[in-house]
């Protein structure tokens, strides 16, 4: 079963590679403001673990449509022999120089591209485009008109009542903007066109739609790696009885913060390579990691817990502490440990809000101490890196690879925030946070990680839901 073939067509600079871009979920399609960019035809395949889905064409805009459709008027006499005619009219200017352009676009059509026509719905509608519509029509081909909003201003309506006469079905598409759905959405309305079609193209909807759900498991698992390692993190020094502890304090904490920003940078570009964003450029604000600061307190009162639910929180986690105070026991201590564990969890997250670790001196057996920064014991701490995490992954998939403009990740939203998660959710989070600072040698238990993993992505599925 060969994959469909849709070939992009309008006028210069109505934004046909931007379509064509998104569509087949590729960076690498050049996009310009310059007319002409686009010169020949270049495919696209949208492919799926290997297996083409179906194909984009690229294509050069019109630039004598008038006078091509009237050499084509001039030879032929019934409806019947239009389709012929476009295929004359590409052989005989095919190597000669003159409507080139026109030439380049209609080669993938006369092979049996499908028409995907791209007008701009910010301008005004006029008569000169009635020629190309006439010529695509004369190819026979099966065609959507899609109505591109370039500008600020809306000329949608009559735009609609002209493709109309043209196209059977006319859709607003802004390629800059479509969510993920209206690209399936699109997808299904040309399986109507043409019966070969329906087929592949509803496999192709369904392979998206299980290559999405992929993509996002693998993220989860990419953010929980992460965390784990930012949590579970321990820079050590060893130093001789001779040497001063106090004057290593600073570079050893500096290599902290160093390996924490390094962890969140590589978890930032993994999940845009996961989405395939290899071009992607970012402007953020400076992380600048501090022992009592990190990304700076007005972005922890964002991204973090609320005092009143960090307290809930460290209540919760004391309480964890605590109960193995009772095990211990066997019991006898009558709860007893669960209860202070949870006074003093409590107390320490209202009173280390703005602190992620504590720098430590420990005595080596074989003499000398140890200086160590890690892990990161503050309870807010693991939210504040989870909840960036999770705006930035919901700004890389609701981005379009047209979009060519830097990622900001300056200002953040409500609900992307830890704060925002059900006190449940928050639950389950917390026991694993709690098991990873406990974690030695940097190494977290893979089946705390997968646990942490599975967490992140039904928090990722209720946010998608919402959306």
């Amino acid at each position: 079963m060969s994959a469909p073939v849709f070939a992009v067509v309008g006028h210069p600079n109505k934004g046909k590679s931007s379509i064509v871009a998104t569509l087949a979920q590729d960076d690498s399609v050049q996009i310009s403001l310059i007319p002409g960019t686009t010169a020949k035809c270049r495919h696209f395949p949208m492919k799926v673990d290997g297996e083409v889905q179906y194909i984009l064409v690229d294509t050069p805009g019109f630039q004598r449509a008038r006078q091509v459709l009237a050499w084509m008027k001039a030879r032929a006499t019934t409806a019947a022999e239009r389709t012929a005619v476009v295929c004359q009219f590409v052989e005989s200017h095919r190597d000669t120089g003159k409507f080139v352009d026109e030439c380049e676009l209609l080669e993938p059509l006369i092979k049996g591209a499908g028409i995907l026509y791209v007008i701009d719905g910010s301008r005004p509608y006029g008569e000169e485009y009635e020629a190309e519509m006439e010529i695509l029509q004369w190819t026979g081909q099966p065609s959507i008109a899609l109505i591109n909003m370039i500008g600020q201003d809306s000329y949608i309506e009559e735009w609609r009542a002209a493709l109309s006469q043209y196209f059977r079905i006319v859709r607003v598409f802004n390629a800059v903007t479509a969510e993920f759905h209206k690209r399936l959405e699109l997808l299904k309305a040309f399986g109507q066109l043409r019966e070969e079609w329906r087929v592949p193209l509803s496999l192709a909807v369904k392979t998206l739609e299980e290559d999405r759900r992929a993509r996002r498991q693998r993220s989860a698992s990419c953010i929980a790696e992460m965390l784990a390692g930012m949590i579970s993190l321990r820079v050590t020094k060893r130093l001789s009885s001779k040497e001063d502890a106090q004057s290593h304090k600073a570079s050893l904490t500096q290599k902290y913060q160093a390996k924490l920003r390094s962890f969140e940078q590589k978890g930032r570009r993994a999940i845009e390579g996961i989405y395939d964003y290899h071009e992607l450029k970012c402007r953020e604000k400076e992380i600048e990691v501090l022992d009592e600061d990190l990304f700076s307190l007005d972005s922890w009162n964002i991204w973090g817990l609320k005092r009143r639910q960090l307290l809930t929180t460290g209540a919760a986690s004391g309480a964890l502490v605590g109960s193995g105070v009772d095990l211990a026991v066997g019991g006898s201590s009558l709860l007893l440990g669960a209860t202070i564990g949870s006074m003093v969890g409590g107390a320490s997250a209202w009173f280390s809000y703005n602190r992620i670790a504590d720098v430590k001196m420990l005595g080596l057996p074989l003499g000398g101490t140890e200086l160590r920064v890690g892990p990161a014991g503050n309870i807010n701490f693991p939210y504040v890196v989870l909840g960036r995490a999770l705006y930035h992954h919901a700004a890389v998939t609701r981005r379009t690879h047209a979009q060519r403009d830097i990622l900001s990740l300056d200002n953040a939203t409500e609900t992307a925030s830890a704060r925002s998660l059900p006190e449940q959710q928050r639950k389950k989070l917390e026991k694993v946070f709690t098991q990873l600072r406990n974690t030695e040698d940097n190494n977290a238990d893979p089946t705390l990680v997968d646990r942490l993993a599975g967490i992140i992505e039904n928090i990722m599925e209720d946010s998608d839901r919402i959306v």
